[in-house]
């Protein structure tokens, strides 16, 4: 990922391999895109929300609880009202045989 390209939150580290992201009620919803990771993640929302989480070929849910992420599962956030604020685990990957 390019230092320059534009992410659509705010990061803070809270811990090693772990932070906080603030994705703001401004955001732009073209800038949510699918994607994947490196990683595998555990993300846990802070606070409750209307926004949405979804894998591909699945149906969108409301974050309301920790989601498991694995690596390169495509997916995305769906925006909702106010700002979503979630907690990132990035975990180590080993390589899978």
């Amino acid at each position: 990922m390019s230092s320059k390209e534009h992410l659509p939150f705010v990061e803070k580290e809270i811990a090693k391999s772990v932070f906080t992201r603030t994705f703001s009620c401004d955001t732009d919803e073209m800038d949510l895109k699918w994607h994947w990771d490196e990683e595998d993640r555990t993300v846990t929302p802070i606070g409750e929300t209307d926004w949405q989480f979804q894998f591909d070929n699945e149906l969108p849910f409301v974050i309301n609880k920790q989601i498991f992420i694995p690596a390169g599962v495509i997916h995305r956030v769906i925006k909702g009202s106010g700002d979503l604020t979630i907690k990132v685990e990035k975990h180590e990957t080993h390589q899978r045989i």
